[in-house]
């Protein structure tokens, strides 16, 4: 027969302290991924964890991109809280911040976003803990000896390149897919945003939009088999992934100020005889019908 002890323990839901060091502010939405199996408490600020009534289980500390200063306060949470584990989440992952991370006492390290499998399995591995911190008084241990080296060498960057490292798969992926449809917000879950977050930093880094960007890339393709191939004007729009020919010659116009025919024919050797007639004397749409 269970104890009374045993049987609260079991009821009992893990109590989960979260550090948003996010630049987003965006712990919130994570923790709703867990709320429903585990107690969820949001850190007034920042910094270290306050003392408070009921002890956590655990200590989240959310980052998207970890700087010196934020893995500094892991360092300094372990130090205060030595018996509490530590669950690191983050966006970036370097082999390099991960063995950081394990030789300096964190508990799991884990990248964003969190496949089902995954998350599954830490779940699972928290229940397990919990139970053994609940049925143990752990709290009375003495902390281990901490051992840890120095920060890791892939989070000292400046925030640019920061910033042009979190873009980085959605660079990749457009570049490989900008003549398929590609959707905003697939992109920005990609690189662990959301899709705000991933709009405004695009257009930081690129200096335009991402649909701009995609756009850009289409016209490119366009005007080099424009230039370099004899396929017809509708066959290229559609090569470039423009579904529909009319909105094709509409933004070309828009973006280079003439027709794609206008603008093959203008890169053509001029004909003979016609040799130092000028695109702007008159003879534009004869050459266009030729």
């Amino acid at each position: 027969m269970k104890s009374n002890s045993a049987t609260n323990n079991n009821q009992r839901k893990p109590v989960l302290l979260w550090l948003d060091l996010t630049h987003d502010r965006s712990t919130e939405e994570l923790m709703e991924q867990f709320r429903l199996t585990c107690d969820c408490r949001l850190a007034k600020e920042s910094g270290l964890p306050a003392r408070e009534a009921q002890q956590p289980d655990m200590i989240c500390m959310h980052f998207d991109r970890p700087d010196v200063l934020g893995l500094n306060l892991v360092l300094e949470v372990k130090r205060t809280a030595p018996s509490i584990p530590i669950t690191m989440f983050t966006v970036q992952h370097s082999e390099e911040l991960a063995v950081w991370a394990m030789r300096s006492g964190v508990w799991e390290y884990l990248v964003l976003p969190l496949g089902n499998q995954e998350k599954s399995r830490y779940l699972q591995s928290l229940e397990h803990l919990c139970q053994l911190r609940w049925q143990e008084d752990i709290h009375a241990k003495k902390p281990q000896v901490e051992h840890c080296g120095s920060l890791p060498d892939s989070i000292r960057l400046t925030k640019e390149h920061q910033k042009h490292h979190a873009l980085q798969k959605a660079i990749s992926y457009i570049d490989q897919h900008y003549r398929e449809g590609i959707d905003q917000k697939d992109l920005a879950q990609r690189c662990g945003m959301t899709p705000f977050r991933f709009s405004r930093l695009f257009k930081e880094v690129h200096g335009l939009g991402f649909m701009e960007y995609v756009l850009r890339k289409r016209m490119d393709l366009a005007k080099e088999l424009l230039n370099n191939s004899q396929m017809p004007v509708t066959s290229i729009g559609y090569e470039a992934g423009f579904k529909d020919p009319s909105y094709f010659a509409r933004a070309f116009k828009q973006c280079l100020g003439c027709t794609p025919s206008e603008y093959r024919d203008a890169s053509r050797p001029p004909l003979p005889g016609l040799a130092g007639t000028s695109l702007h004397d008159g003879n534009l749409g004869l050459l266009a019908n030729t």
